[in-house]
């Protein structure tokens, strides 16, 4: 799904809403989450799930094109943990 097809969405459901509104609303909520992400080093919304910073340690890796060993250096990134919710909705 795009940023366009979300704000669509939501306007279905909100006719009282501009797109423009809500874009802006959208907007400010991950930018929210971003810097919650960040600054806390979590961000947790009940029957969705939470953003988390997970540590990589670094690693040996091949580089694709010559095959050569390459030292990969460690870093952060961002892990998502569903809900219990959540995830027993995407279950088949």
């Amino acid at each position: 799904m795009t940023k366009a097809e979300l704000i669509n969405l939501v306007q279905k459901e909100h006719k009282e809403f501009t797109k423009k509104s809500i874009a802006c609303i959208l907007d400010t909520a991950f930018k929210v989450i971003q810097n919650s992400v960040h600054s806390e080093s979590r961000f947790s919304y009940p029957g969705f799930g939470t953003f988390v910073i997970r540590n990589r340690k670094s690693r040996t890796g091949r580089d694709p094109r010559s095959g050569d060993e390459i030292q990969i250096k460690a870093s952060k990134t961002v892990g998502f943990k569903p809900a219990k919710s959540f995830k027993e909705q995407i279950q088949f």
